[in-house]
């Protein structure tokens, strides 16, 4: 009769832990920070930037925000445009989406504007999409 060894691996679990760096809002730059500060002018909500210069070639960074209502995901996007053109002279590239409000794309080349309502937030959910992106730390008053 064969002989029946029962061998066993062991996992020795080795726990590597990386440092997510994020970018200081200070460093982003400044057409960047004024699109973050119309957006929370105008209530936004959940406001994020990801830093995609080590991960993307097309843009370097991503605004994403929220709107409560199609009226307020378009008060988001004409306030950014408005003030975007009136302080800093510079336009949009491409926008997308106005008139349905559920998701308007606001394309400045060096970055990008998602302004999302709740429901077109969390079925694109961008954050998991470019998990691997830097987080920019946005201001407390922001």
């Amino acid at each position: 009769m064969e002989e029946l060894q029962e061998k066993t691996l062991h996992h020795d679990a080795v726990r590597i832990e990386i440092a997510k760096v994020s970018t200081p809002f200070e460093e982003i730059d400044p057409d960047v920070q004024l699109a973050v500060r119309c957006a929370a002018d105008k209530k936004a909500q959940d406001l994020k930037v990801l830093d995609l210069r080590q991960i993307a070639t097309f843009t370097e960074y991503f605004v994403i925000a929220t709107g409560a209502n199609q009226r307020q995901v378009q008060a988001i996007s004409d306030e950014i445009t408005e003030q975007l053109k009136k302080q800093l002279n510079s336009r949009a590239n491409r926008v997308e989406g106005y008139s349905t409000g559920e998701w308007v794309l606001l394309d400045y080349g060096d970055f990008i504007v998602h302004v999302f309502d709740k429901d077109a937030r969390e079925f694109y959910d961008l954050e998991r999409l470019w998990r691997d992106a830097q987080k920019v730390e946005l201001p407390s008053d922001i």
